[in-house]
């Protein structure tokens, strides 16, 4: 059986405000619980006006209290950011408020421009070569280890506690999927962003993957931009949204996500269609089952039997709908139907 998840980027739209984001964020999230849902990831974005999720460990908290059986996680911390024994620590919280709930997913990309990246680290510039360190550095912490600064002491990360967040590693590249393979960690494919050799990357994963403390065996999911309507006309018309967003931001334009108006009277050049074009082709838009065959046909290409859905459009109530679509096609066990 197909399970289902969801990625969160908490959008902004133009009109509304990143305070409402946070709150449409919420909302769903306690509705993707009672839908049944598998878990909630909240993405982390820095110095944009599009996305008001900077600080996932924090919403986290708050995500914890408002649902009640869903796993909630990161997806991701740019750990190449921040101290490992920091994030370790954060999440030792998380999981100590939520036991067996946790999910700690993480990213290599900076997740926001230069300037933003340094802030972020202080000043000081990171190298790439260093991120596996980090990860080492960060899973030792989880399984108790004590970190040590020769000559000065060694610390650990607290509070301790008898069960540790589930680790992911994501990424739209064979490297993050070699870190995963190598440190024996579960690994998601961000299809979202890139559509090109998924399946293949998922595979060497699987290839390589060597057994570790939190896993004993390969697992791996595809996070995907879908939206789902009534009808393929309707989720045509929501999708507009996303592609004006998509065209700007390759233009340097970072604002909102524009309102289907807007989107729909927009004057496109024939180059413009083209670049739309290529945006959607790793996208699944449409009714209910023609999404429900094209997120069937995505998880058998890659192997899986989790995928997670990344939707967005201006209309927060369209959005909802989306899930609820995807919820009932799947026929997902909503607490509803558990309760029977």
């Amino acid at each position: 059986m197909l399970q289902l998840s969801i990625l969160d980027q908490s959008p902004v739209r133009e009109g509304g405000t990143p305070a409402q984001a946070i709150a449409e964020t919420l909302h769903l999230a306690r509705l993707a619980d009672e839908l049944g849902y598998r878990r909630y990831w909240l993405a982390e974005h820095h110095n944009l006006a599009a996305f008001a999720g900077t600080a996932p460990e924090v919403l986290l908290a708050r995500l914890g209290a408002e649902t009640s059986s869903i796993r909630i996680g990161s997806g991701g911390v740019l750990l190449a950011n921040y101290s490992p024994l920091k994030v370790a620590e954060a999440f030792r919280v998380l999981e100590a408020l939520y036991p067996g709930r946790i999910d700690l997913g993480i990213g290599r990309a900076p997740g926001g421009d230069h300037a933003t990246t340094l802030l972020l680290r202080a000043g000081q510039p990171e190298e790439l070569e260093r991120f596996p360190d980090r990860i080492a550095e960060l899973l030792h912490l989880l399984r108790g280890g004590r970190l040590e600064i020769a000559g000065i002491g060694a610390a650990q990360a607290n509070p301790e506690g008898p069960t540790v967040p589930e680790i992911w590693l994501l990424g739209s590249s064979d490297r993050s999927a070699a870190y995963a393979a190598h440190f024996g960690c579960a690994f998601s494919f961000a299809h979202f962003i890139s559509d090109l050799g998924g399946p293949q990357v998922m595979a060497a994963y699987r290839r390589a993957f060597r057994r570790s403390q939190f896993l004993d065996q390969p697992r791996g999911s595809a996070c995907i931009a879908v939206i789902c309507a009534d009808t393929e006309s309707e989720a045509n018309k929501l999708a507009a949204s996303r592609d004006l967003w998509r065209l700007r931001r390759e233009r340097g334009e970072l604002g909102r996500f524009p309102s289907i108006e807007d989107a729909l009277a927009y004057p496109y050049s024939d180059a413009d269609k083209a670049q739309i074009a290529r945006f959607r082709r790793g996208q699944i838009i449409g009714a209910p089952e023609q999404v429900r065959a094209r997120l069937l046909e995505t998880a058998e290409a890659y192997g899986v039997t989790e995928l997670l859905a990344l939707t967005i459009c201006h209309d927060p109530e369209a959005r909802r709908r989306s899930y609820q679509l995807l919820a009932e096609i799947f026929d997902l066990p909503s607490h509803a139907r558990r309760a029977r």
